[in-house]
């Protein structure tokens, strides 16, 4: 890789080997999937790729289109709200990603996750810590993975724009709760996460 600083990092098995980021997007929400995506980047990537969280929207939507023109390989997995509540988040976040790597069509040599936990993969794997700020592919993960479910809630803001989903992206806030108080629940809702569960008991009550 022809990166320096930020992701001057010598985490590879062996030199030249070929390395699949991996992160996701997604787990916090109260609605809609729980994304992932797997990145190969050629060797010779010269992306100025940082950590997604510190990107701009406009700038994300930006490099994610650079990212898709150079990478050597990618794919984005989305798990929907309904596995969600049938196997837990960290289950559908642990699938979302496995699913991710099963879909690239390239040979590869390891797998770097962002986070503490790897998903269970027939290959080498690595989980690392802020791996989004330090790792190149996982940063372009990362970057594909949110630009794709903001894109959803773009599209569920235009179908419910009530609720307010182009500002809070599913998210908890006192504004998406407001609006669930108002309006109640839409298909796609995460009905195991507390205040989803709480709004329905309420619900079946009154």
């Amino acid at each position: 890789m022809q990166q320096t600083g930020l992701f001057d990092t010598p985490l590879t098995t062996r030199p030249g080997a070929i390395r699949v980021g991996v992160d996701e997007v997604g787990r916090g929400p109260l609605v809609g999937e729980v994304v992932a995506a797997a990145v190969i980047l050629p060797a010779d990537c010269r992306l100025q790729l940082k950590d997604s969280k510190k990107m701009t929207h406009a700038q994300r939507i930006e490099m994610a289109d650079r990212i898709r023109e150079v990478a050597v390989d990618y794919a984005v997995i989305g798990v929907s709200a309904k596995t969600i509540d049938e196997i837990n988040i960290l289950q559908a976040t642990m699938l979302a990603m496995r699913q991710s790597v099963e879909a690239l069509n390239q040979p590869f040599d390891e797998v770097l996750v962002d986070g503490n936990r790897c998903p269970d993969l027939p290959c080498a794997c690595r989980a690392i810590v802020k791996g989004d700020a330090l790792i190149a592919e996982i940063s372009a993960a990362s970057i594909l993975a949110k630009v794709y479910r903001d894109e959803q809630m773009m599209q569920l803001h235009a179908q419910y724009p009530d609720y307010g989903f182009d500002r809070h992206k599913g998210y908890p806030t006192v504004e998406h709760l407001a609006a669930i108080e108002r309006y109640g629940l839409i298909d796609g809702y995460r009905s195991s996460f507390k205040p989803v569960r709480q709004w329905l008991e309420k619900d079946q009550i009154s």
